[in-house]
């Protein structure tokens, strides 16, 4: 595969301007992501959370094994009994924590660009999320094969095997199980053609992630739409399909706001304002 490099100059441009925020004094500008990200780098919460779901995959992931009728994947196709087992994760905010890029771009007064995340992304500098090489490694001994389906572009390959490697975690070197976007023509942000990728070799016995797309495609799913796939899947949540909490980013926000995203900040605001509903004191 060929790999797109980022130039000298967007690496260093990067680098300069954390260096420029960083020399200076934090100015608290009103921001979104603030919250959110502060609960998911600081608060035992967070990591309490996690850490129980992903405790809650090693139970399911046992019972998964056992049964051969058992599969997590809408995509899995028929006759799939006898294949060799595989999960599948997440990789951004499932596996790895990007949340030092979060508070950068709070820091920065920024939004998210590729053109900051590519750099991030090849610097391999993000951390565990607590309790997910505990679970791969748990599921590595009962011989069961790990994927990792992201989104993050193909040309962060490099970057994201060096960084999952860093840290210890488990990628085959034999056969290709870091599937990003746009590995091939037909790999676009919808995961559902790399989950039926996996299905045709192996028995998917579990999906980890943190949107919802990492368990069904949802394109432009609107509030209703989401909540009517939660409950038409309701057998699945919490026994095939495990969610890791991230109240950072996702598509969750964009429904708020009808996937808008070129609105301004303010607009943005106050649609995901008007999504909310309120209490009223009594007069």
């Amino acid at each position: 595969m060929k790999y797109t490099k980022y130039t000298l100059s967007t690496v260093a441009t990067i680098a300069l301007l954390g260096t420029a925020v960083a020399s200076t004094a934090v100015k608290a500008e009103p921001n979104d992501l603030l919250n959110a990200t502060l609960w998911t780098q600081t608060s035992v919460e967070f990591k309490a959370a996690s850490m129980a779901s992903y405790k809650l995959a090693e139970v399911m992931l046992d019972r998964a094994i056992a049964d051969k009728n058992w599969t997590a994947a809408l995509e899995q196709g028929d006759n799939y009994q006898n294949k060799p087992t595989a999960v599948i994760l997440d990789v951004d905010e499932t596996v790895l924590d990007n949340s030092e890029y979060e508070a950068w771009l709070i820091k920065a007064n920024t939004n998210y660009s590729s053109k900051t995340w590519g750099p991030y992304v090849d610097a391999a500098i993000s951390k565990p999320i607590p309790g997910s090489k505990a679970f791969i490694d748990y599921a590595k001994s009962k011989g069961v094969e790990v994927f990792y389906v992201s989104n993050r572009k193909a040309p962060g390959e490099v970057g994201t095997r060096k960084n999952l490697a860093n840290l210890g975690y488990y990628v085959n070197d034999k056969i290709d199980t870091v599937l990003l976007r746009g590995e091939t023509k037909e790999w676009g942000r919808e995961k559902s053609t790399r989950r039926a990728h996996v299905a045709k070799d192996f028995r998917i016995l579990l999906l980890l992630g943190d949107n919802l797309g990492d368990f069904v495609d949802a394109k432009k799913a609107t509030l209703a739409d989401r909540n009517a796939i939660l409950a038409k899947y309701s057998d699945n949540w919490s026994s095939k399909w495990i969610t890791i909490a991230n109240p950072m980013y996702g598509s969750w926000e964009g429904a708020s706001f009808g996937y808008n995203w070129k609105a301004s900040g303010e607009e943005k605001r106050q649609m995901k304002m008007e999504a909310m509903k309120y209490w009223e004191p009594k007069q």
